[in-house]
This record gives structure tokens, sequence and C-alpha cells, in this order.
């Protein structure tokens, strides 16, 4: 097939989705028929990493192809820095029309910025952050849809009436989230057919809260707990890890009604992950809808499409929920990508990638200048067939204390002076293609996983590993002269 002139992207992330979650990925029980079949069509890629596992660091690298330490939003609610250029302030082409929907995350959540000239909101819990007083005044789109349907808004936020998430995830299925996005970008795909588009699209879901319409879609006896379920973080573990699990042990997660459950028993796990099941079909519904309607329009093969997620879910791996940790799970992510006109790509690529190379890969795709202050690099070549693809090492970051603190609660016989110190610890990652990950901490809480023998993290390696830590430590010096990291690290 021809190469289009001007293509369309649509780019498709969801929040805080485990890579297990699709059936390309081995999951046989979630019913996600609409992703299985964008994966049918897509490059597959089974080992896709982000470059920090929290919600504001990995978007503003999928945005500005930088690492979080570069581009200066290090932790939630940083605002993307006016002077940081996102992937649609670098197309240049006026023909094309920027749209962004969903949840930004990156500063002013209301207010269109970095390029996009179409702006559809959804979120309103971030209104302290924002760089504007005047800017906390503005109704989120979502906020003005349901208003328009005759609901009134629950909370307050900064002073200001809005709709809270528990609030939106109560709604029936019509009125929610998913359900208003597909139908505002359905309605941009009709109203802009005729012009080439770059379309950034991102759900909420399966983010907590961990409820909505499709709650009983699972049956919590039908859920498979992970097989690494019964491997809690150990005394080797980072105290992080140790200290969340037994929080999330005893404040769990909050059900449609307002309470809090604990995640003591294995029932409680499964009934959790059985509605978060319910979240990830819920998505799918309505990226059907979006699909159905690219190609009813006839731009499907026109339209570069990319699926993924700003990072994942422990989702009860070592006893865990949420993000915010170093392992597979918070930090592996789906990732598909359509190239419609390309014939003979790889099926599946198998070795480890980073999202830090998703900004110069879709300029490529698109016909654009890559600029040089990008950190990572294309891989349309590789898609193409014009040159192997080289299987190179991955790094992953963090930044130490995050905008979602995770001290606060009960120490659980943890000394103050250790939690304190352990909530400001940086760490560097490294993955291997071969299977070696080494989680550097600034604290020395170092951890080494043979992911090729030990897949589940079940086994720290680091006392035993010194030559394999000196090597990989060379790679993550390398890196952080690359990018200018200044962490100082100690192995």
């Amino acid at each position: 097939m021809k190469v289009p002139e001007k293509p369309n992207l649509l780019f498709i992330f969801t929040d805080e989705q485990k890579q297990e979650t699709l059936r390309v990925y081995g999951n046989r029980k979630i019913k996600t028929p609409n992703l299985d079949r964008l994966a049918e069509e897509s490059v597959v890629f089974t080992r896709a990493y982000v470059t920090q596992p929290v919600c504001t660091p990995s978007r503003s690298s999928i945005m500005t192809g930088l690492y979080p330490h570069t581009n200066g939003c290090i932790e939630n609610n940083v605002p993307l820095k006016p002077e940081v250029p996102t992937i649609a302030e670098m197309v240049e082409d006026e023909d094309y029309l920027k749209a962004y929907f969903g949840k930004w995350h990156l500063g002013d959540e209301e207010i269109p910025q970095h390029g996009f000239e179409v702006w559809v909101s959804i979120e309103e819990m971030y209104k302290g952050y924002y760089t504007k007083e005047e800017y906390k005044a503005a109704k989120a789109s979502y906020h003005i849809f349901l208003e328009e349907h005759g609901f009134k808004p629950d909370a307050q936020n900064s002073g200001y009436p809005v709709f809270s998430r528990g609030f939106a995830a109560r709604l029936p299925e019509e009125y929610s989230k998913p359900a208003f996005l597909a139908q505002e970008v359905c309605r941009f795909l009709r109203e802009n057919r005729d012009r080439p588009f770059i379309l950034y699209l991102n759900f909420l879901e399966p983010h907590m809260p961990f409820f909505g319409p499709y709650d009983g879609m699972y049956r919590p006896e039908d859920v498979d707990l992970p097989e690494n379920f019964d491997f809690p973080p150990g005394p080797d573990s980072p105290i992080k890890s140790r200290y969340l699990a037994r929080y999330y042990r005893d404040h769990g997660f909050a059900d449609r009604e307002g309470e809090h459950r604990t995640l003591r028993t294995e029932w409680e796990w499964r009934y959790l992950i059985s509605r978060y099941w319910g979240l990830v079909s819920l998505v799918d519904t309505h990226v059907g809808r979006i699909l159905d309607t690219l190609a009813e329009l006839g731009l499907d093969e026109r339209t570069v499409v990319v699926f993924t997620s700003d990072h994942g879910d422990m989702m009860g791996s070592h006893r865990l929920v949420a993000k915010m940790v170093m392992y597979e799970e918070a930090c592996k992510v789906p990732l598909l990508v359509k190239v419609p006109w390309l014939e003979g790509s790889p099926r599946l690529v198998e070795h480890p990638v980073s999202q830090i190379d998703l900004v110069p890969t879709l300029l490529d795709i698109l016909g654009m200048p890559i600029p040089p202050h990008l950190e990572g690099r294309s891989w349309y070549p590789f898609l193409r067939g014009d040159r192997p693809w080289p299987e190179e090492p991955v790094f992953i970051e963090w930044n130490g204390r995050d905008g979602d603190l995770w001290v606060g609660g009960p120490s659980y016989g943890f000394p103050e002076e250790e939690l304190r110190r352990a909530e400001g610890a940086r760490v560097r990652t490294v993955v291997t293609p071969e299977g070696w990950k080494l989680n550097l901490s600034e604290i020395g809480e170092h951890e080494l996983y043979n992911l090729e023998q030990d897949p589940l993290e079940t086994r720290n390696l680091y006392r035993e590993g010194r030559k394999v830590v000196e090597r990989l430590y060379s790679y993550i010096r390398r890196w952080q002269e690359m990018t200018e990291d200044d962490v100082e690290l100690k192995v």
C-alpha cells in the first residue's frame, strides 16, 4: 500500500492498565474484542516500558520525548513548562488539526495548551495545582456535559463545584467518561474527515476508583490471582514496597458505597480485580466505537493508531495495588502500533523498548523532521524492515517523593526516619534484552532480578551477582551522562 500524503495519527492511551489485561498478552478471561482486533492489525510490543511508573512523569515523556528528569515533570501535578514542546508543537505543518481529549495531568487541565487547538477535558480534581487562579473557575467539558443532562456537582475543589471521580463512576454507562469521550471523538472525526489530524485521547479508566458501569461483568470466583500474589515484598525489598503492602492490606480500596474495604483475604483481592477487569472492558467498548467510526468514514487506511497506557497496575502482584514501584507490573504496559501501509513488519517485538521513543517514531512516520533535542529515536526504519532491530537496554526512573505521598498512615514498625528517607529516595533502573533488571536506589536499596529465569521477581540476586551488577551499572552511568542525570548511585 502506498504511503498516504499527510497521514493521520490517533494516539489512544489509558491510565494504569496492566499489560496482562489484553488477550494478545495472555489473558483469556477479560472481554476486549475491539483491542483484540486492533492487536491483530498492529505491531505488538511485548516488553514496552514507561519512563517512570506514575501519571504525570510518564505522560510528560509520552508527549515530549524527554525523560522526566529532563523535562522537569518528576512527580505528579508538576505542570509541563511552556518552553518544553509537545509532539503537537513539533508538527509545524499548519494543515494538521491537533486535538487532545481526556485526562491531561500536565497542568491547567481545562485550558487548551501546548499546540493542541481542540481540547476536551474530563478531570477537575487538580485545580489546586493550576498555574493561574482564574483557570480554577473553568469547567471541564465533561462537567458541562453532565450539567446539560441534569446532574449537579457533588463536591468542591479549591472552592469550585466539581463532579468527583466517585460520582462519575457510579453513573449509568451512557454518562460515563469513556462514553462521553468516545462520543466527542467520533464527532471530531466526522467533522474533520477531510483534514489531516493528530488526536491524542486518554481514558481515566481502569484507574481508581475501581468501580464502574460494568461491575458484575466478572465474578470474583472466576478471577485468577497473579502468580506472584503469594510473594509479598520481603526483607531485601525497598521499604516503600514493604510499607505499601501493609497499607493496602489494611486500607484496601473504596467501594461504590463510599466505604473502604480491606485487602486481607483472597476473596477481597478477587473482588477488587473483577471490578478492574470491568473497567478494562468498559474502555474496550468505547475504543470500539471510535475504531468503527474511523472505518465507516474511510479513514482507517490513512490513520496511524497507537494504543498504550501511562503505567501499569500491580493489581495483586506481590499483594500490591496501583503503581509507584519498580516491579514489572507497574512499569510494563501494553503497546500496539498500527501503521496501515506497512507490509512485512514484525508481528511481535519481544525485546525491551521504551516509550521515550514514541515521539520520534511518530514524527518519522508522519514524515516530520525529528528535533535533535529528543532523547529517544525512531523505530520507523526497523518497522519498515530497512534495518535489523537493535536490542538495547531501556531505562526507567523514579524521582523520590511523589505528589501521591505514600507515607502518612501507621508506621507499621518502621522507624519514622527510615520512612522519610525512603520516601525521598530516587531510583534508576535498567532492563536488558537478555532479561537482567537492576534497580539502583540512592539510599542503597538495590535489587537485581533475572527476568528470564524469574519473571515474577521473587528473588533479589543483588548480593550474589556482583559482576552482573557492575556491568549493568556501567549502562546506567552511560545513560546518565547522555541525559545529564545527576543522581548519585553507589553499588
